[in-house]
């Protein structure tokens, strides 16, 4: 019979060990909620858009994502942000040592970046950036939940 500690999948780096299952469990979210917000955007959305009476409605290979609507950006973001969540335990490579500073100030930067894009860019009639156009104010809502994330990565950090 082995010993229960064998049977843990882990990679010792440097001391410290890493889960192989929760990095690949926080990789397989971020992508999915990715996946998800593109999948709707290419395919769901001109359904998803239709206003009844006018013209034929748009044929979608996923007619229940074109149900609901505006609800699958807040599913892809959560999904993404949940990736993100995940990826900072001390099990995993961004929540540890140097990773922790780059999985905070990656995740401060971006919802930084967001906001701001959403402000100087997507605002104006010229401009259109496929998602942040159809999320509208929704937009400041993405921003300040990649910096709740960046927290959850600040408070790993020693």
């Amino acid at each position: 019979m082995s010993k229960p500690a064998a049977r843990k999948p882990t990679v010792t780096v440097s001391g410290y060990e890493t889960s192989v299952v929760r990095c690949a469990i926080a990789l397989a979210l971020v992508l999915l909620g990715i996946a998800w917000i593109v999948v709707y955007q290419n395919f769901a959305l001109d359904a998803a858009e239709w206003v009844k009476g006018v013209g034929k409605k748009p044929d979608t290979p996923f007619p229940w994502m074109s149900d609901i609507e505006r609800w699958n950006y807040l599913i892809g973001f959560a999904l993404i942000f949940l990736g993100l969540i995940v990826a900072s335990s001390p099990t995993t490579p961004l929540g540890r040592g140097r990773g922790v500073v780059v999985g905070m100030l990656g995740c401060f930067l971006i919802g930084l970046a967001w906001i701001v894009t959403y402000y100087f860019v997507a605002q104006s009639s010229t401009a259109h950036i496929p998602v942040m156009e159809e999320l509208g104010q929704s937009n400041l809502l993405v921003g300040v939940g990649f910096m709740a994330v960046g927290f959850t990565f600040a408070t790993k950090w020693e």
